[in-house]
This record gives C-alpha cells, sequence and structure tokens, in this order.
C-alpha cells in the first residue's frame, strides 16, 4: 500500500508589482501536480504581507494574517520557496515568513525554485540554505533556476525550452519525495523538538 502523500507547500517568495514570481510558480506547481506522491497547495506571499521583525505580541492585523498563514504552513510536509534575487539576496516578504515562524519549518526538506538575471538567483539561494539551517530544516541539493528569466517564459506563462527546466523540476521533486517521506515518518516515531515562536525570544 502506497503512503499517503505528501503537503507540498509553494511559497512564492516575491511580493512586488509585476513580479515573475507567480508565473514561476504555478508552472512549477503544474509540474507537481502531475505526480500522484504530492498535494500542492500554492502560498502567494503577496497575500500575507507581514511586519519585518516578528517581535512581541502580534498586533491585529498581523495576527489575522498568521492565523490563516501559519496552519497551512505546518500542515506542509515539503516546501518549495520561490524566490527571485534583489541584491545579492532574497526578499523581505519571505524572510519575514520564515522569521515569523519556527516548529513550522522543523525537520522539513526544502527545495528552491530561483529566478533573475545572470546568476538565476543562486545567490538568494545560497543564503537561505544558511536561514533555513538555523530553523533545522532540510534543504535540498538540487534546485531549479531560471537565468535571464523575462526570456525564458511566453505570453502563456509556458517556459519556452521547457525540457530542461521539466527536467530539473523533476529531479529536484523526487529528492524532496525521498526526503519528506522519511523525515514525516522520523516526525511521527519522534517528535522533533518543542518550537518556540520567534516573539518569545528576546530582541
Amino acid at each position: 500500500m502506497l503512503p499517503d502523500p505528501l503537503r507540498l507547500a509553494v511559497v512564492i517568495g516575491s511580493g512586488r508589482k509585476g513580479r515573475t514570481g507567480a508565473t514561476v510558480a504555478h508552472w512549477f506547481a503544474e509540474q507537481a501536480r502531475g505526480r500522484n506522491d504530492v498535494h500542492t497547495d500554492v502560498i502567494d506571499l503577496a497575500e500575507f504581507p507581514l511586519p519585518a521583525e516578528p517581535v512581541g505580541d502580534p498586533a491585529p492585523a498581523t495576527r489575522a494574517l498568521l492565523d490563516e498563514l501559519s496552519p497551512r504552513l505546518a500542515r506542509a510536509d515539503v516546501f518549495v520557496l520561490v524566490t527571485p534575487e534583489y541584491n545579492r539576496s532574497f526578499p523581505a516578504s519571505l524572510k519575514a515568513a520564515i522569521d515569523w515562524h519556527d516548529a513550522e519549518w522543523q525537520a522539513k526538506p526544502v527545495g528552491f525554485v530561483s529566478y533573475g538575471g545572470r546568476s538565476g538567483g543562486l545567490r538568494a539561494v545560497e543564503q537561505l540554505r544558511q536561514v533555513l539551517g538555523e530553523l533545522h530544516a532540510v534543504s535540498v541539493r538540487d534546485t531549479v533556476s531560471f537565468h535571464e528569466v523575462w526570456d525564458r517564459f511566453d505570453a502563456d506563462g509556458a517556459p519556452r525550452e521547457p525540457h530542461g527546466c521539466a527536467a530539473a523540476a523533476t529531479a529536484m521533486l523526487d529528492q524532496l519525495a525521498w526526503w519528506g517521506t522519511t523525515l514525516r515518518e522520523g516526525r511521527h516515531r519522534r517528535p522533533y523538538g518543542h518550537g518556540r515562536h520567534p516573539s518569545a525570544t528576546a530582541a
């Protein structure tokens, strides 16, 4: 009997107007939906404008955002973060969503779909690996990256050269499926850590 499908959260990291991230994320989500080992939830951080610093008790408006976002992150077994590269780093909206949570990331695998200019967003990915390691998440080796992204998709949101990026997506999803299954079984047998909310940490 096959195990239950993993719950995959595809997180759109950029909230800027005119962003490419939604196009990239929805293409990747379609790749994931073609598999029978994951169920996909696309989380658009443009809908969750969290404050940059999670210090103290959240204001009512922030609490309302967290009441919707946090359970979706907590339910996920696997994450894919879709990120551009801004000034050799990743967006503030993505950092805020990471920092407002803690146990939601722990002992779960994370993959990256990046995009940008000549670097394809890979410098943002390298920084995200360090940040998520601090939160006890496990990043997988392979990534999907789009260099010179403005030339990579047509007007319908489809890649102009689909075979290479589809193969990269499959390779990363295979790694995420292995880690996701293994870590889910491990969390079930022995819960990982106790978790803490960053707001409980002294500034």
